[in-house]
């Protein structure tokens, strides 16, 4: 098979690219900007382009297929001439889906917690020997890409993602991998660009569940009301079940799941991975891991990346990473390092990056996401409201939304850290919570300075 993908250098794109590679398919690419890690991993499998832009002379008859990514917009030239050629043109989870068609596909929802879920079912499932498809949206400790296909795989694991499909499909991801076992975390309104209202959002979890396959599975947190609706709106014929949070203890900041076999420490915490771990062992043993097996594996469970991701530890403080950026993300990241540390103070530190997260119409949903703690700080680039399009807001006003007085804004990298250098971290946590890259501060070595 020879495959062009348009746009090779996305976090997706160049994860299938590799993917294909490995399946022996002849690939080639073209991107007009590729950035890290994506150029490395890219380079490493020489399937680099040799020079960025579009090359429509790229796109002949030999080709068996061209995916289009995100990326792209619809005037570009290579897409142009593939639709001059009629070759077949797919989105990227529409070719995710020809590549899984004759497989049961287990797909992994809602508007937070999909990629943990995801990634604690590829854990568990390696932990047990059993083969599979997958694509997350993260990096994954034991996995060396997000996306791996195969011939003989009998399942695949997706994360299923609301976001648009391309440039050509509006279709949200989700509505395209036609599930037979499904998991809703939960919903919180998100992506105000395409969904520009939450009832508009809510119907693309309707859909999704309405086409999961006839006799399949749905299994959903039961502790958001919204989503439970949607579920009883479902006149799909499919087992509807619901799940909370797993049975825990915390003790001295270790949280031990409870069961009948006892006590089984685990690496990661909070009610929102409770949650997770519940909805990941009902899949788990939809697919045949008995429960000893699912709880010895996921006790070395340690996280995808960005989610809770530890970057410098001591005794008594430690600073992590996360990928939180909506708001339900927001809050649930900073309970559960509340209630995990309830004898550390807490200094939690949020850089508005997304979309939705800029946009003066959705900026309210943050109130009272950022409560309880010993100091709460949120940092923008100014530079990033230019390339979104969108009116910068002003500091007064994303104090008034987070509905927090104490709340300090930057808009400068240079003073946040010299902000977060101020701060004595004796038995304090730090969290620093973006979708971005905080102006491109070099975390890595900047926390060295801190504790």
């Amino acid at each position: 098979m020879k495959i062009h993908l348009i746009a090779i250098g996305g976090s997706a794109m160049h994860n299938l690219a590799i993917a294909l590679q490995d399946k022996e398919y002849q690939i080639t690419g073209s991107d007009d900007e590729i950035f890290e890690p994506s150029r490395s991993r890219l380079q490493k499998k020489g399937l680099l382009p040799e020079e960025l832009g579009w090359f429509p002379e790229k796109i002949t008859n030999n080709l068996d297929a061209v995916i289009l990514g995100m990326h792209a917009r619809e005037d570009n030239p290579e897409l142009q001439k593939a639709r001059e050629l009629k070759l077949k043109i797919y989105s990227y989870p529409e070719y995710l889906y020809e590549q899984t068609k004759g497989k049961k596909r287990v797909v992994i929802a809602g508007s937070h917690g999909k990629t943990t879920i995801t990634s604690m079912i590829m854990h568990v499932l390696k932990q047990c020997n059993k083969e599979f498809d997958y694509m997350v949206g993260a990096s994954v400790e034991g996995f060396d890409t997000m996306v791996s296909l195969s011939e003989s795989s009998p399942i695949a694991i997706f994360e299923g993602d609301e976001y648009l499909s391309s440039p050509l499909d509006k279709r949200p991801k989700f509505h395209l991998y036609k599930p037979h076992i499904a998991v809703i975390s939960g919903i919180a309104w998100d992506h105000i660009n395409v969904f520009p209202t939450f009832e508009i959002y809510q119907e693309q979890f309707l859909t999704f569940a309405n086409m999961i396959e006839t006799n399949g599975t749905l299994f959903y947190y039961q502790g958001d009301e919204v989503l439970k609706e949607v579920v009883n709106k479902s006149n799909n014929s499919i087992c509807k079940l619901s799940y909370t949070e797993h049975n825990h203890v915390v003790r001295e900041n270790i949280t031990y799941l409870i069961n009948q076999f006892g006590l089984f420490k685990i690496n990661v915490f909070g009610k929102h991975n409770l949650q997770n771990i519940s909805a990941a062992k009902l899949v788990c043993s939809k697919i045949g891991v008995g429960e000893q097996e699912f709880y010895k594996a996921i006790s070395t469970f340690k996280g995808a990346a960005k989610r809770m991701q530890v970057l410098k530890t001591n005794v008594n403080s430690t600073i992590f990473l996360d990928f939180a950026h909506a708001p339900s993300k927001v809050k649930a990241t900073v309970n559960a390092l509340r209630e995990q540390y309830p004898n550390r103070k807490l200094i939690a530190c949020l850089e508005l990056h997304t979309f939705s997260s800029l946009n003066d119409k959705f900026l309210d949903q943050y109130s009272g996401t950022m409560e309880g703690i010993v100091s709460a700080i949120v940092y923008y680039n100014p530079e990033t409201f230019r390339h979104k399009q969108l009116p910068e807001l002003t500091c007064e006003r994303i104090k008034a939304a987070f509905n927090n007085p104490n709340l300090i804004v930057f808009t400068s990298e240079k003073e946040l850290m010299n902000h977060l250098r101020t701060f004595k971290y004796d038995n304090t946590n730090l969290l620093l919570m973006s979708s971005g890259n905080f102006g491109g501060i070099e975390l890595s070595s900047f926390v060295k300075e801190l504790i």
